[in-house]
């Protein structure tokens, strides 16, 4: 009889139970995500490589003769034209050496004369007469270097140019090669840069070429005048399996100076590219990963390898594919092996919404 009381008190209270378990079930919810799958397309994105940039023209003036520094017709930064004066070298000196060389091939001339007198009379022999001829041919060349030497106590410029620092002052003793000043020529630029294999192979396959870059300056603005690459050189750096390239860009307002540096800016395109917007994936330990979404709706965390990085996009190299389907939203409130609730939108909507952004 005690045993049966106690049964029938039993039975609501494991009725309660199971209704309270039930109840907790129900609470449980499974949450309602956003999903998208990767884009093909095509795009392009734009590579920095540092950059050194010369001048077309860019040489050294150095003094041809010794001398003082008589004097200076420029100053330095001052843009000078081709032929125009910039330093005299004292000239009394070479002035007096070529006056006496044209006296001396004054008298060689009438000494070979006389010696070409005798010999047609055969009183010299024709020996004679050949070191009289070279005797006179030596004497015209001392001449003709000593009109080089004076010649080069007036130096003008090569070319139209920017003067750079000039070394000496007017007074100063100046040896045959001293360096006087330089002189730059900047109305266009040259910009050097260094191109990985990969990257040069992939340059020689796109069609165009894709010749015009774009110059960033280490202000971070931009040069105003697009520019284009020239040449590329004969062989790879085997220490940085790099080769380098040459850009040249057009300055007439003279901005660029010899020696600066910047960034050459080359457009490159990709085809049929795969496209995830960024904040689809997580990172772990160095590594990239997205939340693929299974056809039983259940996530799991998948390595991806980037190829590129764009404004709020990744473009993909390995792990996924176009037929995947990866979570956008929730990406850091779930686990590996949840359930969801996919609510699907395409990825060219989502890159839409992030261009309106940015």
């Amino acid at each position: 009889m005690y045993k049966s009381i106690l049964y029938f008190l039993a039975i609501p209270v494991f009725v309660n139970f199971l209704g309270c378990t039930a109840k907790t079930e129900e609470k449980i919810e499974v949450a309602r995500l956003t999903v998208t799958s990767p884009l093909i397309t095509d795009t392009s994105f734009v590579k920095e490589y540092v950059a050194e940039i010369q001048s077309v023209q860019n040489v050294e003036l150095r003094a041809k003769v010794k001398g003082f520094l008589e004097s200076i017709h420029v100053d330095e930064g001052q843009r000078v034209s081709a032929g125009q004066p910039l330093f005299d070298i004292r000239s009394r000196e070479y002035e007096a050496e070529l006056v006496e060389a044209r006296a001396k091939v004054k008298t060689t001339e009438l000494e070979l004369q006389n010696v070409k007198t005798l010999a047609d009379k055969n009183i010299v022999s024709q020996t004679e007469l050949a070191l009289a001829t070279a005797k006179l041919n030596e004497s015209k060349a001392e001449q003709g270097i000593a009109e080089a030497n004076l010649s080069f106590t007036k130096i003008t410029a090569p070319f139209s140019g920017i003067v750079d620092r000039l070394r000496f002052k007017v007074g100063s003793l100046i040896d045959e090669g001293t360096l006087l000043t330089t002189l730059s020529d900047n109305k266009e630029v040259y910009a050097y840069f260094n191109v990985s294999e990969k990257e040069y192979l992939d340059y020689k396959n796109r069609a165009n070429g894709g010749n015009n870059v774009t110059l960033l300056l280490a202000n971070g603005q931009q040069h105003k005048y697009k520019g284009a690459i020239e040449t590329v050189e004969g062989e790879f750096d085997k220490n940085t399996g790099s080769i380098p390239f040459r850009a040249k860009f057009p300055n007439p307002e003279f901005l660029l100076k010899h020696g600066e540096t910047g960034k050459v800016q080359l457009t490159v395109g990709l085809k049929n590219a795969l496209i995830i917007p960024q904040k689809a994936s997580f990172e772990l330990q160095d590594k990239i990963y997205v939340y693929v979404v299974d056809k039983n709706n259940i996530v799991h965390a998948r390595n991806i390898t980037i190829l590129q990085k764009l404004p709020n996009l990744f473009v993909i190299e390995s792990g996924l594919t176009a037929n995947d389907k990866i979570l956008l939203e929730g990406v850091q409130s779930v686990k590996e092996d949840d359930k969801i609730v996919p609510v699907f939108i395409s990825v060219d909507k989502v890159i839409d919404q992030l261009q309106l952004i940015k």
